[in-house]
C-alpha cells in the first residue's frame, strides 16, 4: 500500500501561500512536492513568515520541472488528481486512496494543457456563491481535509 496523501504545487507564484501550505502539510503529516520553477526564491522571508517554525517539520520535495516530477511520479506509481476550475467532478464526490497526489496550479495561470492532460482525474471545488476562484492555500486545505478524512478516518475514540 502506498504511503499517505501528498500535495503538489505546480510552479507556485506566491511565497506566503506556499509557506501556509507547508505549515498545513507539517501539521497534517502530508508531504509537499513543489514543481519548479517557483515564482519566488524558496528562501523568501515571506515563505518563512507564513510557514513559521513549521517549515523545518515539513516534508518537502522540490522537483526542478514538470518532467522531473512526472519521472518521479511514474516510478512511484501514484495517481495524480488535478484541482481545476475547468473540472466537473466535485472533490467531495471522489474516492481518495493512499498515495494520491493532490495537484494545484499556479495562482496566476493554473496549469498548462499538457499538465491537465496528464492528470488521472480532475476535481472541482464548487463555488455556488459565484466567485471564480479561491485562495490557493484555502483550496489546498479544503481538498487535503477531505482526502485525509477519507483515507485516514478518525479512530472511534475521537468519533462522536
Amino acid at each position: 500500500m502506498k504511503d499517505g496523501i501528498r500535495i503538489a504545487l505546480y510552479q507556485p507564484d506566491i511565497a506566503g501561500n506556499t509557506g501556509a501550505i507547508l505549515r498545513l502539510g507539517a501539521c497534517l503529516g502530508i508531504a509537499i512536492d513543489v514543481i519548479g520553477p517557483a515564482g519566488f526564491d524558496m528562501s523568501d522571508r515571506t515563505l518563512k513568515r507564513a510557514g513559521m517554525d513549521y517549515l523545518e517539520m515539513a516534508a518537502l520535495i522540490r522537483h526542478d520541472d514538470w518532467e522531473a516530477f512526472e519521472a518521479w511520479r511514474g516510478a512511484e506509481g501514484r495517481r495524480l488528481l488535478l484541482f481545476s476550475t475547468k473540472a466537473a467532478l466535485p472533490y467531495t464526490r471522489f474516492d481518495y486512496r493512499p498515495g494520491d497526489i493532490l495537484l494545484f496550479g499556479r495562482e496566476s495561470a493554473g496549469v498548462s494543457d499538457h499538465v491537465h492532460a496528464a492528470a488521472d482525474e480532475r476535481l472541482l471545488i464548487p463555488m455556488p456563491g459565484g466567485g471564480r476562484s479561491l485562495n490557493l492555500a484555502m483550496s489546498v486545505a479544503m481538498a487535503a481535509g477531505e482526502a485525509v478524512r477519507q483515507v485516514n478516518p478518525p479512530s472511534a475514540a475521537f468519533s462522536s
